[in-house]
């Protein structure tokens, strides 16, 4: 039993009190004694107990009352209530305004060593719960969105202002630009943080199994439905629910998703009962939902039913300036054991290269390089060549093409390489090419290249 606990008992009765008192400290607990509540709301600062044993029919300031002040001055102290028979209804009274336990009189005092094991148990698990959830602020506080502070700034003000809100985002971005880390950033950072965080990839989801999926469904509402299904919105009661890839949603289903969000409340498959629920939604989409409505492919009351609070990831390519960064960070993520450099030539080809698949690409590729670096350092040659020569390896692929569609896709691959080592500057790539700016502008219209 932990005997670090320090102890008060407070009862005007002095046998009662000595004796609880003596019992504590032969187990070696540090304990003090009052016979008022007056007494030991005046010592609280230079005692600060652990826990208060309180008998409850006192003059002046009954138990209630102490409890109540305690509350106030110290909800952290655990207070246990002594009655007597007749006075059990007060007892019930302490434990609906926060005791933690009660006795009744006459008890024996195993019954108070039994009260403070629990409360040693239940501190060890709020010491467990309160790590767990430093670590998980730690892992997901605004800080691990890599990036220059300048790109980040926006994004995190938009987090910052809807966090603890109800409100519904919709996170748009190619795939691989960080739409789940900032999903994780947004519910850890809320009033829900400790509440369900429920994932659906909407992409996975087939039409026969949407609705029991995200509602759920009775037993015997269909063939196979064997037992009763509870859907991942009502998992994510009083939590978050988020979305992923929300455009794949087909559109004969999007109704019913859009009357869930509407009414706050989803009917199970094969039944007719609604069922309320309190979440925080949360979709993504790597496509233009706005051209997809225009298109006839999305809902237009869904998208903006949707589109509340809209944040915008931008590809990798349009923020060079985050990928030295998120070089750094990876390369210390997967080599921390034996450190690792890379070589100014090489991080510069990184840097110019486009990651068509973002920050997942460009992640996957510094594990590899990491694995590789036997040496300690990474240098060009270690590179693919789809880094190092794009408009070659983009080239490579003439299986089932044309001579003419072959030329086409070599040219298209030479101009957006050199767009892309200039920084999208047409003068200059004009000048890598050996054209005339004009000529390269025709190609590009020609081409449609942006």
């Amino acid at each position: 039993m932990n005997t670090n606990f320090k102890i008060a008992v407070v009862d005007d009765e002095r046998i009662i009190r000595v004796t609880i008192a003596d019992e504590l400290k032969d187990k070696g607990f540090t304990v003090k004694e009052y016979a008022n509540a007056q007494s030991i709301l005046i010592d609280l600062k230079d005692f600060n107990p652990d826990i208060v044993i309180t008998d409850i029919k006192m003059p002046q300031i009954d138990g209630i009352e102490l409890l109540e002040r305690l509350n106030k001055l110290n909800p952290a102290i655990y207070v246990i209530v002594m009655s007597a028979f007749g006075t059990i209804n007060d007892a019930v009274k302490a434990m609906k305004l926060g005791a933690f336990d009660y006795l009744t009189k006459p008890f024996n005092t195993d019954e108070i060593f039994l009260r403070i094991e629990k409360i040693r148990e239940l501190g060890s698990i709020k010491k467990e719960n309160r790590i767990l959830r430093e670590k998980i602020e730690k892992k997901y506080d605004f800080s691990k969105f890599i990036g220059d502070e300048k790109t980040n700034k926006s994004i995190f003000n938009l987090v910052k202002i809807v966090a603890n809100t109800n409100t519904s985002v919709l996170i748009t971005g190619e795939t691989g630009t960080g739409k789940e880390l900032l999903t994780n950033i947004i519910h850890f950072n809320s009033n829900r943080f400790n509440k369900p965080f429920i994932k659906v990839n909407c992409a996975v989801l087939s039409k026969e199994i949407f609705e029991s999926e995200l509602f759920g469904h009775v037993k015997g509402a269909f063939t196979g439905a064997e037992f009763e299904k509870v859907g991942r919105f009502e998992l994510a009661n009083e939590g978050t629910i988020y979305l992923d890839d929300i455009d794949d949603v087909p559109l004969d289903l999007q109704v019913k998703l859009l009357r869930v969000i509407e009414e706050r409340e989803i009917e199970k498959v094969g039944s007719a009962k609604p069922i309320a629920i309190n979440i925080r939604l949360i979709a993504s989409t790597k496509r233009d939902l706005k051209e997809l409505v225009q298109e006839g492919k999305f809902r237009e009351d869904l998208y903006y039913r949707l589109n509340v609070f809209p944040i915008s990831l931008p590809p990798l390519r349009e923020r060079k300036e985050d990928i030295k960064y998120l070089i750094d960070f990876f390369i210390e993520k997967y080599g921390y054991i034996n450190k690792i450099a890379v070589e100014a030539n090489a991080k510069q080809e990184l840097i110019n290269y486009n990651w068509p698949g973002n920050i997942r690409e460009l992640k996957n590729l510094i594990e590899r390089l990491v694995l590789l670096a036997t040496n300690g350092t990474i240098d060009k040659r270690m590179l693919p060549l789809s880094i190092t020569e794009p408009f070659f390896s983009d080239t490579l692929n003439i299986v089932g093409k044309t001579f003419e569609e072959s030329v086409t896709d070599f040219e298209v691959s030479l101009i957006k390489n050199a767009l892309n080592k200039t920084n999208t500057n047409k003068t200059k790539a004009a000048e890598v090419l050996g054209l005339p700016p004009s000529t390269l502008r025709t190609k590009m219209d020609k081409y449609g290249i942006k």
